[in-house]
């Protein structure tokens, strides 16, 4: 399978990146910077329309992995008109690194809107529910999926063994909502080789 992976040096798409190359998928990694990068690369804006189509072109899956927070060009809903646009023409799929703070709380509340988010990461926050809405309102002609990670990801192992779950936050015995970077890509790449969350968000935690 082809995929094309935007923001693939960031935290969560550079071990995207690992997985599904691991995995024997053919990936083109893309990013402002891809000096770093083994393998096929290619630099560039993911909000430069015509570079976004060019590299899009015969991928059976874009991967948008971008963070809100390195996106100086523009906002991850505008970069996902584009893809969502790239991806209808070029009859791929799409498969979207969200946010855990659209996810809702038992009594159906927001996390977002309980005010359990770090002020440093609200406005983050905010750009994703942003792009989540985008997806829901004007991808219904893209073969989409939307995956939250728990509230609280960061570095850490690869146990393949985690929860998933729709639009509630999934907390453990404890009362904690986590998953590792790794085990997010886990999670990400065994839905584009076997989707189950079409047109939909989905979760995942410990």
């Amino acid at each position: 399978m082809k995929l094309v992976l935007f923001g693939a040096t960031g935290m969560v798409g550079s071990r995207v990146l690992a997985e599904a190359r691991a995995r024997g998928h053919e990936v083109v990694a893309v990013a402002r910077d891809v000096s770093t990068v083994d393998g096929e690369a290619r630099g560039g804006s993911v909000f430069d329309a015509a570079f976004v189509d060019e590299v899009a072109a015969g991928a059976d899956v874009l991967v948008c992995a971008i963070s809100p927070r390195v996106a100086p060009e523009g906002t991850v809903s505008e970069a996902g008109v584009l893809l969502l646009d790239a991806a209808r023409k070029a009859g791929a799929r799409l498969a979207v690194v969200g946010g855990a703070g659209s996810l809702e709380l038992p009594p159906g509340t927001q996390v977002l809107d309980a005010h359990t988010v770090p002020e440093e990461y609200r406005a983050e926050s905010l750009a994703y529910r942003e792009l989540l809405e985008l997806l829901r309102d004007k991808g219904n002609s893209v073969d989409w999926t939307y995956l939250s990670p728990a509230q609280l990801i960061m570095p850490g192992e690869r146990t393949g063994e985690f929860r998933l779950g729709g639009d509630v936050l999934l907390v453990n015995d404890a009362g904690e909502s986590r998953i590792s970077a790794e085990d997010f890509a886990v999670a990400l790449v065994d839905e584009i080789e076997n989707p189950a969350h079409t047109g939909r968000r989905f979760t995942v935690a410990y």
